[in-house]
């Protein structure tokens, strides 16, 4: 029996949503401890930053390699934002403006605050770089990782090189109005939000436009794609998405300093698209499960995993430059699926005719 349009649309909002449930009342009872529960956000974190991440480096065919320095910014921000809100007694303006019960609402506008932020600051990096490209990109952006670090390390406001602690005391405030583990929920959501707006935004018009500008700019030009808005809107959305990620990293471990966003969280990412597959959506959030677990089993190796990640990356580029699913999606491996991410009526029209045709 074939599935309804309906039926299509309500399965993948429906699972997702009962999949958050499932794992909310397994947190809530215990069922997974405090260990896996942030392994799990860790893996959101991840996969928000390698998918963010894909669409400059694989799905427009640039070379960034600054995401650390837009992590930070969301991550600092979002955690002033909270810190001034909702925390009494903070290092910033010594109380809170508003009642410790409302973090429960105001959460997400922080996390929304810290991406609007790191939006802002590649803005101002992506404008003067629009001539440039590959390893011109590439140096700039990691120019400005180094900015954003160091002009962090000399804020007194935010703590300098010792860091910014008190988000941890949000979460829990957070967790006296309704107990439920809040990182965990709200690491779910956004996680889930930003896969499917990349998945939507690439399958527009907008998104072909900016994936002209990887295989040919000049031909793209030709054709009235105007390159300069597509750089702009990939590299600030990407930005964006990285700025959510460092919200939630702030607030998961409760205290951040720049040295957590320096050029090693930047080649992270790098590792987390290229192991996945450039121009992959699939593959980035793979690549998301299976190097937060590698980063988990390398924890005994102490300072050598920081060894042990560039090199993986340098494996990964000499004998496996496609990563895990090149530039394919599992509905490309997996036909079937296509019912359930339906993209447009034609390609669920022609999975059911060659399903048909193979009855």
């Amino acid at each position: 029996m074939r599935w309804t349009d309906r039926k299509r649309k309500l399965f993948m909002p429906l699972s997702t949503i009962v999949t958050i449930l499932i794992l909310t009342l397994l947190a809530k009872f215990e069922l997974i401890n405090n260990y896996f529960q942030t392994i799990i956000v860790t893996i959101c974190i991840n996969a928000i930053m390698s998918a963010s991440l894909n669409i400059v480096n694989g799905y427009m065919g640039e070379f960034s390699c600054g995401h650390g320095g837009f992590m930070a910014t969301g991550a600092y921000i979002s955690s002033v934002v909270s810190l001034i809100l909702f925390k009494d007694g903070n290092s910033i303006t010594g109380h809170a403006l508003l009642p410790e019960s409302l973090a429960v609402l105001g959460f997400p506008i922080c996390i929304l605050t810290g991406g609007l932020g790191a939006m802002l600051v590649s803005l101002i990096v992506a404008i003067p770089s629009f001539k440039t490209r590959d390893d011109y990109l590439a140096i700039i952006t990691v120019a400005a990782n180094f900015i954003v670090t160091t002009a962090i390390n000399n804020i007194p406001l935010v703590g300098g090189s010792r860091g910014l602690m008190g988000m941890k005391s949000v979460m829990n405030s957070m967790a006296d109005v309704i107990d439920v583990p809040w990182i965990l929920i709200w690491a779910l959501i956004f996680a889930v939000l930003a896969i499917v707006s990349i998945h939507f935004l690439m399958n527009s018009t907008l998104g072909k436009g900016i994936s002209a500008v990887k295989y040919d700019e000049i031909s793209a030009e030709i054709m009235s794609v105007n390159t300069n808005s597509m750089k702009l809107i990939a590299f600030t959305f990407s930005s964006f998405l990285a700025g959510i990620a460092g919200g939630l990293f702030a607030h998961l471990l409760g205290f951040i300093n720049p040295s957590s966003f320096g050029i090693m969280k930047s080649t992270e990412s790098l590792v987390m698209v290229y192991l996945g597959g450039m121009g992959s959506l699939s593959g980035s959030v793979l690549s998301a499960v299976v190097f937060t677990i590698l980063l988990e089993l390398l924890r005994p190796a102490q300072i050598l995993k920081w060894v042990i990640i560039p090199l993986i990356l340098i494996l990964i580029m000499e004998f496996h430059p496609e990563g895990i699913m090149g530039s394919k999606e599992l509905t490309k491996v997996f036909p079937r699926l296509k019912k359930l991410f339906p993209i447009n009526k034609n390609e669920i029209r022609n999975s059911e005719e060659s399903e048909g045709g193979a009855a």
